[in-house]
């Protein structure tokens, strides 16, 4: 796959979570696990958690090569993590940007996930 065509096929999620209340710090506990594991994906190219200033909320934006790493990540990085994860957090919002094949997206519609399509710019 060339360069170009690389960049053109990447995922970018933006996931928003309300934290449940007294989970901040399993939350944090959690999340170091998590990223440990991802940060061994080739795929994954961002891997990003924020939380706003009164711990009760957060957002975790994701940039995935293309589909493959992404349904990669969701069935065997984070699979075993998901019940723990769900447990601290409830999922408000997800954007996606790119162009996710179909299986990415049957691992995304459960989350309510708004698909932005790309139609002008540019990824470095």
């Amino acid at each position: 796959m060339s360069e170009a065509s690389s960049k053109n096929s990447a995922i970018i999620c933006v996931f928003e979570l309300t934290l449940k209340p007294a989970m901040l710090a399993a939350f944090q506990a959690l999340v170091q696990k998590v990223v440990a594991a991802t940060a061994q994906e080739p795929g994954t190219l961002l891997y990003s958690y924020s939380l706003n200033a009164d711990n009760s909320g957060a957002h975790i934006i994701e940039s995935y090569q293309d589909s493959a790493a992404l349904v990669s990540h969701v069935d065997t990085t984070f699979g075993p993590f998901a019940a723990e994860f769900l447990s601290c957090v409830e999922v408000t919002a997800l954007t996606v940007y790119g162009a996710p094949d179909q299986q990415a997206q049957s691992r995304l519609n459960s989350f309510g996930a708004v698909y932005m399509q790309p139609f002008a710019g540019f990824f470095r």
